[in-house]
């Protein structure tokens, strides 16, 4: 039995088959995060310039899509792939992965993201597990990485999609329900995953949250992205602003670890922030889920709540964009958290809890 054991181990370590939390929940949830984002997410965007802006390149349909159409349609397969490079697939499983992500995602439905997130890890190992260990491996491993993620989405993603969605509705219920106590709880919660090395963005797209419940996850990302840069700046001066503040505040894990005590600030401003945008600004995310989780990353959470708007007055819910919306964003995303994280902050220093380098950023 120990002799079987052991060869079982070493035959994983051969795969590279890891079964751990920080493979599959860090390192496959944030490469699905840029899965989205090259596909879903641009897409959006790319159709939201293109009839914005008028350009009737970006506009033009070729078999009932647009460029951004073409991307958007590519979600699945673009997320499915991204989570089996993430666990060093190779090749003929990495490619086979697509049809298992096209699969997943499309009997997921809505909550298609997390299904997707599964079936492409079961597939991934699956595929990693033959591999090479046979001398028809150009059949038999497409063969099996196809069929059994494809059998394992008919299975397993409609129950996972219906249940994402009933979690996210929820969330989204609740949130109209009691906009101040959620409005904290989301913002809260959400940030800190944003700046954890987990991917809010993957999760608010597996969960759907968007309006109310997706305004509060916008205001929490912000004011951990904006409110890291602004009370770094006198450590990282304009290079760590714009790092932090238009890419992530991840990069402040590594000091994060070394002293909690510096996070109070950014926390405390999402606290504050989440519930302004729930009950006095009424912001709300209407454009792709995704967006949700990602703060001013690329101002991709203001491009989501812009596109939303823009939904809305083609539908017909929306007669314009007002100056009241734009103030709401701004002070949202920007103005509050470079104001309200600088200010707590000054009381941590003032008591000691938060010093200076505590907050640099290593090179």
């Amino acid at each position: 039995m120990l002799k079987n054991m052991t060869a079982f181990k070493d035959f994983l370590k051969r795969k590279d088959i890891e079964f751990s939390a920080k493979r599959y929940f860090i390192d496959a949830m944030g490469a699905m995060a840029q899965g989205l984002f090259c596909s879903l997410l641009i897409g959006t965007i790319i159709n939201t310039i293109g009839a914005q802006l008028g350009i009737e390149f970006l506009q033009r349909q070729v078999s009932g899509y647009t460029i951004g159409g073409f991307a958007t349609a590519m979600s699945g397969p673009a997320m499915a792939v991204a989570i089996g490079y993430a666990l060093h697939c190779p090749p003929m499983v990495l490619f086979s992965l697509t049809a298992v992500g096209f699969a997943s995602n499309a009997l997921g439905g809505a909550g298609g993201p997390l299904a997707v997130f599964f079936v492409a890890i079961i597939a991934s190992e699956i595929g990693k597990a033959v591999s090479k260990e046979t001398k028809i491996d150009i059949l038999v491993t497409p063969f099996v990485t196809i069929v059994t993620g494809v059998a394992v989405a008919f299975l397993i993603a409609p129950p996972i999609g219906k249940g994402a969605i009933k979690l996210g509705s929820i969330i989204m219920w609740a949130t109209e329900l009691q906009p101040f106590l959620m409005g904290i709880i989301v913002s809260v919660t959400v940030g800190i995953f944003l700046t954890l090395p987990i991917s809010s963005a993957a999760i608010c797209a597996a969960l759907q949250l968007t309006g109310l419940a997706g305004g509060a996850a916008v205001a929490g990302c912000c004011a951990q992205m904006i409110g890291f840069a602004v009370i770094s700046y006198r450590e990282n001066k304009l290079g760590g602003l714009v790092s932090i503040g238009l890419g992530t505040s991840m990069l402040q894990i590594g000091n994060i670890i070394k002293n909690p005590r510096i996070w109070i600030a950014p926390i405390v401003t999402s606290a504050i922030t989440g519930p302004l945008a729930t009950c006095l600004f009424h912001l709300q995310m209407n454009g792709p889920a995704v967006s949700s989780g990602m703060g001013t990353c690329g101002l991709v959470g203001q491009i989501g709540v812009y596109s939303g708007w823009v939904n809305e007055i083609a539908a017909g819910t929306r007669s314009a964009i007002t100056f009241t919306d734009w103030f709401a964003l701004i002070m949202i995303s920007f103005i509050l958290p470079a104001v309200i994280a600088p200010s707590v902050n000054y009381i941590c220093r003032k008591l000691g809890w938060v010093k200076a380098g505590d907050l640099t950023l290593q090179k």
